[in-house]
């Protein structure tokens, strides 16, 4: 008898257990489309010039990466300044208890989530870029520039500018994408050795605070502010309008190809070239693993010096690697001058001489180049595929480790995607700024593109795991890497990677954005409890004060 009671008491107890988790669960479920049936009243309130949209929302829980999709709560698309800044205000006026986010969105470039937020607000920033751009040229200042919204696009950008003969003084490889997003990273190309990043040849900003505030920031205005948003990765503030410096533009582009078989002789030489005073204007490189026919290739668009050494050189097989350099001249330049000086600074390498390839292009065609590959992919269907790429920021002292224990190794094909190397010098970069570096004289960008292409070999998860072997092997060997466009998942991954900027990250946070309502897709300052991403670990650290 006292059996059975026991075993009918177990069951009312488990009966009473599960009836109070269904009941908990409910009010949780009301509670939580309360609060935002209570959201989307309000916002739908407020008095925007351009419109928030709640019913086309997929588009913007999507990015290149095509990885990681977050359905936000609704879409803003400014047609102000005003707008986005009422926007974060409202939300900033709900407290520290409303688990409203916002994301600035330009052309939907990132590769993780960056510009994602779950049930949150999508600003789409490109809605801002009608705005005609401001062109001042030497005739009107000392030093030209141009005035952009924060949501314009670099190619627009290099089409207006070009109309004055000038032209912003270092890019990305890719110009679809927007101010915003690459100021918000730091934004480097071949140019940078030069030139430095973007973040380094910006004179001016007007930024929208996580607390609504529109505020213009420069070297001598709000100076912490504007070091902080540039490569900020959008955590203290939204760039709505930047003022970009210019220069001449030149008009043609001598476009150079070689190839090198040994990785020390490869790096000896670009490191002489961004040494070098005005012998150059672009130094890059890729690493080629196992391609087939690659001179043949470069045909389509170069020239062999010589044609007969060319079509007997066999890439099948081998790791190589590819020196890219451009030599920019004017219209009224004399053009064999500009050929012999590229020649002279040419036999100062160590290339493979029958490898030597030469193009020339305009300008305007040579910095949009990665645009025809663009086309190319997307007639083949293969542009919108998943994009797991890894891009690190590797020390000049461990380079040539990194390559030993990567290409070849880790990395044995590079058909899917190219493999950038190239120098850069870290006294081109404004330590003020948010981008963290490797802390040596020179570093390298090594950027591994590989994309996920429908029936080849590597899946995503494959080359997830690719990814994670050569990040834990540079932990092993102490290789001392900084990632560029960073992803991470804990409090203790995020310390490591700003270093000696973290604490100053971590009081910059507090001031402009101290609910953490902006950029939550990086996942460095976390909001809201249920967001899908994988939770960061809370300290002291995320103790921010509630006000500023």
């Amino acid at each position: 008898m006292s059996y059975l009671h026991a075993c009918l008491l177990r069951k009312r107890t488990m009966l009473i257990v599960r009836s109070f988790t269904i009941l908990l669960l409910s009010c949780i479920a009301f509670k939580l489309a309360c609060c935002f049936s209570s959201n989307i009243s309000s916002l739908k309130a407020l008095p925007l010039v351009g419109n928030l949209d709640f019913e086309h929302v997929h588009e913007a829980s999507k990015d290149f990466g095509n990885r990681y999709q977050l359905i936000p709560l609704a879409v803003l698309h400014p047609k102000s300044v005003s707008d986005i800044a009422s926007a974060i205000r409202h939300i900033w006026m709900m407290g520290p208890h409303s688990q409203l986010t916002v994301a600035a969105r330009g052309r939907g470039h990132s590769l993780q989530g960056q510009a994602q937020t779950r049930n949150g607000i999508v600003i789409r920033m490109e809605s801002l870029h009608p705005q005609k751009l401001q062109v001042h040229t030497v005739e009107d200042v000392p030093a030209p520039y141009v005035d952009v919204s924060g949501g314009e696009l670099w190619i627009n950008i290099l089409h207006e500018t070009l109309k004055y003969g000038l032209a912003p003084k270092s890019w990305t490889d890719y110009l679809h994408l927007t101010v915003g997003g690459t100021l918000s990273n730091a934004g480097i190309s071949g140019q940078a050795f030069r030139h430095g990043p973007q973040i380094s040849n910006v004179h001016q900003l007007e930024v929208v605070t996580g607390k609504g505030e529109i505020l213009n920031c420069s070297e001598r205005q709000n100076s912490d502010l504007f070091h902080g948003v540039l490569g900020g990765l959008g955590q203290f503030g939204i760039i709505t309008r930047a003022r970009i410096a210019l220069e001449a533009a030149p008009t043609m582009v001598k476009w150079v190809r070689v190839l090198y078989q040994d990785f020390s002789a490869f790096i000896k030489d670009q490191e002489r070239l961004i040494s070098a005073d005005n012998k150059l204007d672009y130094v890059e490189g890729f690493v080629i693993i196992n391609r087939t026919g690659l001179l043949n290739n470069w045909r389509l668009s170069f020239t062999p010096e010589d044609p007969l050494q060319a079509s007997q050189f066999k890439s099948d097989g081998r790791t190589l690697y590819c020196l890219e350099v451009a030599k920019y001249y004017f219209k009224l330049d004399n053009k064999d001058v500009i050929s012999q000086g590229v020649k002279e600074t040419l036999s100062e390498l160590s290339y493979i001489s029958s490898t030597l390839f030469t193009s020339e292009v305009t300008y305007e065609a040579f910095l949009d180049r990665v645009h025809v590959s663009e086309v190319k992919l997307r007639s083949k269907g293969q542009w919108e595929v998943p994009h797991p790429w890894l891009n690190l920021l590797v020390p000049r002292s461990t380079v040539k480790e990194f390559a030993k224990g990567v290409f070849g190794n880790i990395l044995t094909d590079t058909s899917n995607g190219p493999v950038i190397v190239y120098p850069v010098n870290k006294a081109k970069w404004d330590n003020r700024t948010s981008a963290v570096t490797p802390e040596e004289d020179i570093f390298y960008l090594v950027a591994i593109l590989t994309s996920a292409v429908p029936g080849k070999d590597d899946g995503v998860e494959q080359i997830l795991k690719r990814n994670q072997r050569i990040l834990e092997f540079s932990e092993a060997a102490g290789i001392g890497l900084k990632q560029y466009l960073p992803h991470y998942t804990t409090r203790e991954e995020w310390r490591s990677h700003f270093g000696a900027k973290w604490d100053n990250f971590v009081r910059r946070k507090s001031r402009y954005d101290p609910l953490a309502i902006l950029a939550p897709g990086h996942r460095i300052f976390p909001k809201a409890p249920y967001d899908q991403f994988t939770p960061i670990s809370l300290s002291s650290d995320y103790n921010l004060p509630l006000s500023g």
